[in-house]
């Protein structure tokens, strides 16, 4: 009985010294914790595809292997049952908002200190949500964006992952064996894809796919690396 007690977190990020200072301020938080560590995102899906009833995910969005909003997608479709934190160097409001509308529990900048971080992953481990206090989440997108992000969000857990491929540069035949599957199955992936998004080439499905990153990902990437 007592192992229930026990919280399982995974701090993904692909700096050593930040997963270190938030493996500290969790630690301090919790006295019952097994933390394990990912410093890319296919880390990050194998810790969670082993089915160790994580509690929590404490995902940054600049890692390898992943850009934008991608890994929060997948994540969210593949697992819908584990709680994300997204803990970025960048904390542009659109792109707070566009993290919780993606289905994130809270929104942590890296700028926070370690009480304030505590709190928020106490508030989220508790069933809540928490972003910074000034940012207004009623504030909404486009039309264009809001429209997009309607179909995105219809992407299969798999698409997800051969749109993040699509959008790395990947051929049919790299995206097939990175992923263990045939050709003729991304073939029919990438149709399903452009058919959801409405676009007629896999360059439109890459465009469409920054669209929603809104450009500041690039930004927080270089500020964090």
């Amino acid at each position: 009985m007592e192992k229930l007690d026990i919280y399982q977190l995974v701090i993904a990020d692909d700096h050593p010294l930040f997963r270190g200072a938030l493996r500290e301020s969790v630690s301090g938080l919790l006295e019952r914790v097994e933390i394990a560590e990912a410093g890319t995102f296919d880390d990050v899906v194998a810790l969670l595809d082993k089915g160790n009833d994580i509690d929590l995910v404490l995902l940054d969005l600049a890692m390898p292997g992943v850009r934008g909003f991608s890994g929060l997608m997948y994540i969210r479709a593949q697992f819908p049952s584990v709680p994300v934190i997204v803990v970025s160097a960048n904390d542009d409001p659109a792109a707070i908002r566009r993290c919780m509308e993606f289905g994130a529990s809270g929104f942590i900048p890296k700028t926070l200190s370690v009480e304030e971080m505590r709190a928020a992953i106490s508030r989220i481990l508790g069933g809540g949500v928490w972003t910074p206090a000034d940012v207004d989440l009623s504030a909404g997108s486009d039309a264009e964006s809001a429209a997009l992000m309607v179909r995105m969000a219809t992407l299969t857990p798999q698409q997800v992952r051969v749109l993040m491929m699509l959008s790395e540069g990947l051929l049919n035949k790299q995206i097939a064996y990175q992923l263990g599957v045939s050709e003729a199955t991304v073939k029919a992936h990438v149709s399903a894809i452009l058919q959801k998004l409405g676009v007629e080439s896999r360059t439109q499905a890459v465009i469409a796919a920054a669209k929603i990153e809104t450009g500041h990902w690039s930004q927080g990437a270089s500020a964090e690396n």
